[in-house]
């Protein structure tokens, strides 16, 4: 378990952080790096999502700042019931609303509002109802939120489970997380802030496991990843559920899976991490963990790579880690393990111009034995502090195989992802969108514009 560190603000709360200076030891970006620059198939399947309508019941703001007031697209989470049917969480002024569609994608009741709900962590669509893991009000030293899973059947509450508070030390003011569950349990993974304790007024992550009527189980941890930079979690039918982290302290994507990243996670990639720096948290803004048929498992983030990698020398621990990044902006990038306790196997770029920025990267299975990409481009970067502004060139679209190899063209569509995708039992990609175009000219200052239309997106192999 990774120890607490000096008292640091967290992402949105928009404290700048700068890497420790130091010398640099050579190093390379990522031992075994493959730059997919070339091999796309010479007749590309058509990446063309096809989008229905849902109109809103109330407005939703679309947007939220990021490090140093980026722009980022706020979360909606797509999540697919065993019957087929779909939920869609969004947050609005009086709560997270989750609105009920059919397998087609169009609405088939009235939203169900959680009350007090203040941000879309993660989401499990059952049969019945869904659960939600969100904050939620509480009492402690900081005046912030707890994290917690509510259970809805129907249009009751079935359970509200607090996953942190005074006897555990600890908050949520942020989530930045993931909800999963395997048929039995829920595991929720998402950011803490120390309220007392060793950890006071410190960042970390925790890993938390509750059962199917909301009773809190053994297993997960409670500090891991500090301060964690990006979550991803998939769920597993046994076992400790598999998951990765960006952290700052040990500077880069860690598995963690089972262990709340100590000093001997493996290393997936290092990177640059410190607030801002990173490409964004995994589920609203960059990356996903897909496992295969065998066993293998991908991820995607946005990349700085490494010029540079070594231990910081101001760190008397011995733990913190100062990376010298490779490029100005981000590009992005895949690296598959070859299981839930590994590092990487391959790392795949699918982007290389220095001077364009990408945001907002996904991935999710395609079909049996390929990849979905997505990612935002945006030209003329100009870059400060971890964080760049730009002129919005598209959304992209690429397929790949579990090799790397491109599979498609880059095609360019006018759908958005702005958050979690949805996999229907026939393969079927779905999720919810504002249909809007962005703009990363400049940093988001004021209040978030609003929609009440989302669009829910279908793309089937």
């Amino acid at each position: 378990m990774t120890s607490a560190r000096r008292t640091t603000r967290h992402r949105r709360i928009r404290a700048a952080r700068k890497p420790a200076i130091g010398a640099l030891a050579a190093a390379g970006l990522l031992a075994g790096a493959w730059w997919a620059t070339a091999g796309a198939a010479t007749t590309s399947p058509k990446l063309t999502p096809t989008t229905t309508a849902v109109t809103l019941a109330a407005k939703f703001p679309y947007l939220s700042a990021g490090y140093n007031n980026t722009r980022e697209w706020t979360r909606t989470a797509t999540a697919v019931a065993p019957n087929g049917t779909l939920r869609v969480a969004w947050p609005a002024a009086d709560g997270v609303h989750v609105t009920p569609l059919s397998a087609a994608g169009k609405r088939s009741g009235a939203d169900i509002v959680v009350k007090g709900a203040k941000e879309v962590g993660g989401l499990v669509a059952h049969n019945d109802g869904f659960a939600l893991l969100t904050r939620v009000a509480d009492t402690n030293k900081w005046k912030e939120t707890a994290a917690a899973i509510v259970r809805y059947t129907g249009a009751k509450q079935t359970f509200r489970t607090k996953l942190t508070g005074t006897a555990s030390h600890d908050t949520a003011p942020l989530l930045d997380g993931q909800l999963t569950w395997n048929g039995t349990k829920y595991g929720a993974y998402f950011v803490v802030h120390g309220a007392g304790g060793f950890a006071d007024g410190h960042y970390g992550d925790k890993m938390a496991y509750v059962s199917a009527k909301g009773a809190k189980l053994s297993g997960g941890w409670s500090w891991g990843c500090s301060h964690n930079e990006g979550i991803a979690l998939h769920a597993e039918t046994s076992g400790a559920f598999t998951s990765v982290c960006f952290d700052d302290w040990r500077s880069g994507l860690f598995v963690s899976t089972g262990i709340g990243a100590p000093d001997t996670a493996p290393v997936v990639q290092r990177e640059q991490c410190w607030a801002g720096y990173c490409g964004g948290t995994f589920p609203g803004r960059t990356g996903d963990l897909v496992k295969s048929s065998t066993g293998r498992y991908v991820t995607a983030f946005a990349s700085r790579g490494a010029a540079s990698a070594k231990k910081n020398p101001d760190d008397a621990s011995g733990r913190g880690w100062t990376v010298k990044a490779k490029t100005s902006t981000h590009q992005v990038a895949l690296a598959f393990m070859k299981n839930r306790n590994s590092g990487p196997g391959k790392a795949v770029y699918l982007t290389g111009a220095v001077g364009t920025e990408n945001v907002d990267v996904h991935v999710a299975p395609y079909g049996k034995d390929r990849l979905l990409v997505s990612w935002e481009s945006l030209k003329s970067a100009k870059c400060a502090s971890g964080t760049c502004t730009g002129t919005f060139t598209g959304t992209h679209l690429r397929l790949v195989d579990w090799n790397g190899k491109f599979q498609s063209a880059d095609t360019v569509v006018s759908t958005r992802i702005t958050g979690d995708i949805a996999v229907l039992k026939d393969g079927t990609l779905t999720w919810a969108y504002t249909p809007v175009t962005p703009t990363y000219a400049k940093a988001l200052t004021g209040a978030s514009p609003t929609t009440t239309t989302l669009r829910i997106a279908r793309l089937k192999p």
